[in-house]
């Protein structure tokens, strides 16, 4: 009987540990990814609508603050430019739950690196149009 028991869960925690980094189906991905780019497509909309209304504030203030507008302006920029790439990086991790194993692995981990040389442009522009 204890045989019995121990094979059972064996088997089953063998068939648990082997259902990590599978192909999820066309569909789920699809779904995933549709879901991915409306999400990160909203966030953009709404942080490029946030943008705008610190420029207009900042804009109202131009003849005594320059270079708060610009400070802002390259701000903002860096904002939206975060914002396109987390949406990226989600719609690339995503596409990523198609493949399996090693190939799941390898797909995550160069979105991560994308995802990490964006963010790093994207700062250093950032330094450079405030000064």
């Amino acid at each position: 009987m204890n045989k019995n028991i121990i094979a059972g869960v064996a088997t089953l925690a063998i068939a648990l540990l082997g259902g990590c980094n599978n192909a999820k189906s066309p569909d789920s991905v699809a779904k995933d990814v549709e879901s991915a780019q409306q999400k990160a497509s909203t966030e953009v909309a709404n942080t490029e609508k946030d943008a705008a209304k610190d420029v207009g504030s900042a804009a109202e203030k131009v003849d005594s603050k320059l270079t708060d507008l610009n400070n802002t302006a390259a701000k903002d920029a860096y904002k939206i430019t975060l914002a396109q790439a987390d949406g990226d990086h989600k719609v690339a991790l995503a596409k990523c739950d198609a493949l399996s194993g090693d190939a799941q692995k390898n797909c995550k981990q160069q979105a991560d690196a994308d995802y990490d040389a964006v963010k790093a442009n994207a700062k250093a522009t950032a330094v450079a149009e405030k000064q």
